[in-house]
This record gives C-alpha cells, sequence and structure tokens, in this order.
C-alpha cells in the first residue's frame, strides 16, 4: 500500500507540476502578446486573454495547491481553503463564459456581418468581459459558505482536509447548477452557433486566393466571412477540447449524484485532474499551431525576452573591460 501511495504521488506531482508549468508559461504569453502588440487588440484577442487570465486561475489555484496536497494534507489554513476554493471556481467559470462569449462573437462577425461592424468592437468586448468577471465573481461568493477545513485526530498526529461543510445532499445541487450554466449551456449556444456558421460557410464556398489570404487575416470585425475563416476553426478547437477535457470530471459528478457510495476510484480521479489542468493549460498550444499571428508574436516576445536577458549580460563585460568599477584599484 505504500509503494502504491508513493508510486502515485509520484506521478500526481509531474504530471501536475508539467501540465501547470507548460499552461503558466504558455497563457502569461497570450497575455503578454495581446497587450503588448497594438495591432492584436481584437475583440476576439480580447476574449482569449480573459480566457486565458480565467486558465491561470485554475493553473495556480486547483493545480498547484495539488501538488503540497499530495505531500503534506492541507497547509493552507481556514483563510486559504475558502480562497483557492473561491478561486477555482471563479477561473473554471469564467473560463467557460470567456468561450461562450467569443462564440457569440464569431457568429455575429460571419453570419451578420454588417451588424458585426457596429458590434464586434474592442470597447464592448471589454464592456462584456467586465460583466462577466463582475457577474462570476458575485456568483462564486456562495463557496465562501460552502467549504471548511476539517481536523481528524490520529495517534501519531492531526491530519487537516478542506472540504465541504454542508450534507453532500445539500452541495449536489449547486454542483448541478454549474453543470447546467457552465457546461450543458455553454456547448448547445456553441454547437448551434457552429453549426450556422459552418453552412454559411459551407453554402458560399470561397476563392483559393482568399482562402489564402484568410490565412493572414487581422482577425478584426471587419465582416468579410474569409477574413475569419482561419481564427473560427481554432476557436471550434478550443470549444472542443473544453467539451472532452471537461467530460470525465462532470460525468463523473452527476453519476456520483445518484450512487451510493460514490464512485472514487484513486487513477480515474487523477485523470479526471489531468484533464482539467491540460484544459488550462492547452489553448496557447492551440494559438501557436494555429493562428501564424500568434505564432509570430509568441517567437517575438521570446526573442524579446532572451535579447534582454543577453544585453544585461553583456553590459557588465562590456563595462568592465573600459572602466573598473567604482572602489577598485
Amino acid at each position: 500500500l505504500d509503494v502504491f501511495y508513493v508510486y502515485r504521488s509520484l506521478i500526481t506531482i509531474f504530471l501536475t507540476m508539467l501540465i501547470c508549468g507548460v499552461g503558466i508559461a504558455g497563457n502569461i504569453m497570450v497575455v503578454l502578446v495581446v497587450l503588448r502588440t497594438k495591432h492584436m487588440v481584437t475583440p476576439t484577442n480580447c476574449y482569449l486573454v480573459s480566457l486565458a487570465v480565467a486558465d491561470l486561475i485554475v493553473l495556480l489555484a486547483a493545480g498547484l495547491p495539488n501538488i503540497s496536497d499530495v505531500v503534506a494534507f492541507w497547509i493552507y489554513g481556514y483563510t486559504g481553503c475558502l480562497c483557492i476554493t473561491y478561486l477555482q471556481y471563479l477561473g473554471i467559470n469564467v473560463s467557460s463564459c470567456s468561450i461562450t462569449a467569443f462564440t457569440i462573437e464569431r457568429y455575429i462577425a460571419i453570419c451578420h456581418s454588417i451588424k458585426a461592424q457596429f458590434i464586434c468592437t474592442v470597447s464592448r468586448a471589454k464592456r462584456i468581459i467586465a460583466g462577466v468577471w463582475i457577474f462570476t465573481s458575485l456568483y462564486c461568493t456562495m463557496w465562501f459558505f460552502l467549504v471548511d477545513t476539517d481536523e481528524t485526530v490520529y495517534t501519531n498526529g492531526v491530519v487537516v482536509t478542506c472540504g465541504y461543510r454542508v450534507s453532500r445532499s445539500l452541495y449536489m445541487p449547486i454542483y448541478f447548477l454549474d453543470f447546467t450554466l457552465f457546461y450543458v449551456i455553454p456547448l448547445i449556444v456553441a454547437t448551434v452557433l457552429y453549426g450556422l456558421i459552418a453552412r454559411i460557410l459551407f453554402m458560399s464556398p470561397l476563392p483559393s486566393h482568399l482562402n489564402d489570404r484568410a490565412g493572414g487575416g487581422s482577425g478584426t470585425c471587419l465582416g468579410s466571412k474569409w477574413l475569419y475563416g482561419w481564427i473560427t476553426k481554432m476557436l471550434a478547437v478550443v470549444v472542443i477540447l473544453f467539451a472532452l477535457l471537461w467530460m470525465p470530471y462532470r460525468t463523473l459528478v452527476v453519476v456520483n449524484s445518484f450512487i451510493d457510495p460514490p464512485y472514487h476510484n484513486t487513477w480515474f480521479l487523477l485523470f479526471c485532474r489531468m484533464c482539467i489542468y491540460t484544459n488550462s493549460a492547452i489553448n496557447p498550444i492551440v494559438y501557436n499551431l494555429m493562428s501564424q499571428k500568434f505564432r509570430v508574436a509568441f517567437k517575438k516576445l521570446c526573442k524579446c525576452h532572451w535579447g534582454q536577458r543577453e544585453a544585461e549580460y553583456n553590459k557588465p563585460a562590456v563595462q568592465s573591460q573600459r572602466e573598473p568599477p567604482e572602489g577598485i584599484g
């Protein structure tokens, strides 16, 4: 049993550190390239920044505490239990709302291209994002009243855990509310709207030279269907990954609502957690693979970062050759 526990713990720590490390770095890069590059500030990219920040919160509040929980039980105290749980659900729910928002924006941009010139603006996107964060922040405050720390006394010490202060029958309706608002409804909306988008694009096939130009489109809301082809495919992939990677955990919650005792297989729980972390980490990789503009922006950001580091490293060496530091010689 001890060998099994150590083996599982090592796998959990390794996978969590790998996925969270890649995800944190990638999502920070998404935020930086959009904020630091003027032509990248588009309505769609504003939603992607919101999604990146939400994913960062998930990785920091859910992923990293999982590492310490494996090796030392709960070490963050009562306040940490409340805040970390709140941030986990805040990140998860904002991520879902951001996906829904850019799906609707894509639909308007392609299926109502004339209206889109007035509706799909950066300022409107920022207002929508602010509304999403305010609504979700208020909605998630209920978790401050639903969780608590629990101390179990053993002969060799006290084990502290962060869990629910209410019974299973009381918090299950809340899980189903979350399941409906932030998983089922977004997927229904995405399925319907991307179906309408595909229908529009299929009914009006584009010349090959316009398809080529679409790959280098600016991504702004200009009302031209071909301009949105490349980014629409990319965002559809993001939605599909969201649906697939959240499915194991969401299915587990639904199944456990109807069976007693609940299904708590250790390896399947680990698989569900890793799927959630992967969902928050994979989007920057998708952008890099499917968007030329993001790929170029990522490369420029990396070159800029390493160029600054090399300049800082070489600067003292150049100075030391010309002029000794003060107080020497």
